[in-house]
């Protein structure tokens, strides 16, 4: 089995496709790459739920044309490295929850359990949808799934 490509860092969209480079981790890059949006996130916390809100949704637009030119440019469909996905994914995961310390680590855990199991119709989308499209929509569903789960249990009493 060939090696994959390795990202060039100097160019500003592949850059934030490999997630400032922390999809460059040898395991669980997708791991690694969510626990890098973190500090992100704990920035985008303070602001008000608009501005976190259109912050996200701009991210996930973006990201698609960012996914797409970089997996385009290293020639791999859905290159592992590539973790904006998994960005936008934390981010919508935990929108509107408290940014306490519990609330984030469940946040983090519930995501990647979505993501890494790809239950319907995640899986689905994986297998599906093509292009960086393809590369977000199954972190965004992922990600809607963990904040509809988050906010299940903010309601109805595990916070």
């Amino acid at each position: 089995m060939s090696a994959l490509p390795r990202p060039n860092l100097a160019d500003p969209v592949q850059l934030l496709a490999f997630g400032l480079g922390s999809g460059l981790a040898p395991k669980a890059p997708g791991t690694v790459g969510t626990v890098a949006a973190l500090p992100f996130y704990m920035l985008m916390a303070s602001q008000s739920l608009w501005v976190y809100s259109g912050i996200v949704v701009l991210a996930a637009i973006v990201g698609v044309w960012i996914c797409d030119r970089a997996s385009k440019a290293l020639n791999v469909h859905d290159h592992p490295g590539i973790v904006w996905d998994e960005f936008v994914g934390l981010w919508i995961a935990l929108w509107a929850m408290p940014a306490e310390p519990l609330w984030v680590l469940a946040g983090f855990l519930v995501f990647r359990l979505f993501d890494i199991a790809k239950p319907w119709p995640i899986g689905w989308l994986d297998r599906h949808a093509r292009g960086g499209f393809g590369i977000m929509i199954d972190d965004v569903v992922a990600g809607l799934l963990a904040c509809g789960v988050l906010h299940l249990a903010l309601r109805f009493g595990a916070g």
